[in-house]
């Protein structure tokens, strides 16, 4: 049994604050600071949304592109590192505010910002045993950072929701293989009860990001025994600009197969939605028969990749639901003060 995604849904906020406008707040060159990281502007939630609101948002567009009853998901995984609650869940809350019923299993799940990609490996499990025929995986984040901390011009919040199956009459989408990299390497951390997180610096470059996902980008090409020129597309994790495009560049895929996927140039990083963000946006424009490669990486640390392969049904079914492109177009940029305020930073 092969399964894949049946349909996928996003949700991002509507304002926005530039780099420039946080650099010169604390007398910084924004335009260096743009080039140096790779980052024009990033989205931020409004007053009323989080992790649950925008989650809720991305599961319903997934269900509208899908036409499948929110009864029949028998699994709820929401991967986050900005849950509301520290002890209640938010899969809970959003499967009972979508419609589903009370007999499926729900989960939040952490791991930086590979916690969703986990989520659908372990759903991948569950249907392949045939245990049950569908299920939601949500990667949803209003990332937090410090004020003045280099995060601040980086963090961004988004969602992104993708319903899982195995009848080749509804998959959009084959998930072909995957595979992880994990180990003990803490480039990013936050304890309980602390605000903001720290991080490594320059450490969470060379030894933590591309040390992860280039080793779980080469063991599933070796595994595969597939060529970066057998792809369509790749996507990798964006914690900010430059990371996916030398990890592409260093694995031999071009820039061509890597630009649709770029998410990071328009809203930041939204941590637990960043790779899957840049999946939907290349699902949008994917044609039949493309193979897609997707890496993600959570600090901490570990990387998974996945080997997807779209199908006929891909031109289905796409405009039931906003695009990636729909949601650029309407931005309300804020000052800095106001991104404080919507941030409860002040």
């Amino acid at each position: 049994m092969t399964s894949g995604i049946v349909s996928y849904g996003i949700y991002i906020p509507q304002f926005r604050i530039k780099v420039d406008e946080i650099a010169n707040t604390w007398g910084k060159k924004g335009k260096e600071i743009s080039r140096s990281l790779g980052v024009v502007e990033k989205s931020v939630p409004n007053i009323d949304e989080d992790t649950v609101t925008i989650g809720i948002e991305a599961a319903q567009n997934a269900l509208s592109r899908s036409g499948i009853n929110p009864e029949n998901l028998e699994v709820c995984f929401v991967g986050s590192e900005s849950h509301p609650y520290a002890v209640n869940p938010t899969a809970t809350i959003i499967g009972q505010l979508i419609g589903m019923s009370n007999n499926y299993l729900a989960a939040d799940l952490e791991f930086a910002c590979k916690a969703a990609t986990a989520g659908i490996q372990a759903t991948v499990g569950l249907i392949e045993s045939k245990k049950i025929k569908y299920g939601l995986v949500i990667g949803a984040d209003t990332a937090q950072s410090r004020p003045h901390d280099v995060l601040e011009y980086t963090a961004a919040s988004g969602a992104a929701a993708y319903i899982l199956g195995s009848d080749s009459k509804e998959t959009i989408a084959n998930i072909l293989d995957f595979t992880s990299y994990s180990s003990d390497t803490p480039d990013f951390w936050r304890r309980e009860g602390i605000r903001f997180p720290s991080h490594g610096g320059r450490f969470t470059g060379e030894p933590a990001y591309f040390t992860h996902v280039l080793g779980s980008a080469v063991k599933l090409l070796h595994k595969t025994k597939l060529k970066p020129s057998d792809f369509a597309h790749c996507i990798f994790h964006m914690p900010n600009g430059r990371f996916p495009r030398e990890a592409a560049k260093r694995l031999g895929f071009t820039e061509e197969q890597l630009k649709p996927s770029l998410i990071v140039d328009d809203i930041g990083n939204p941590y637990s939605a960043s790779s899957l963000l840049g999946l939907a946006a290349v699902l949008d424009i994917a044609k039949p028969n493309e193979k897609i490669f997707l890496v993600s990486y959570g600090s901490g640390a570990g990387a998974d990749s996945f080997v997807l392969e779209t199908t006929e049904n891909i031109k289905k079914n796409k405009n039931k639901a906003p695009l990636y492109s729909d949601f650029l177009k309407y931005k309300n940029y804020i000052s800095y003060t106001k991104y404080l305020r919507l941030e409860k930073k002040i």
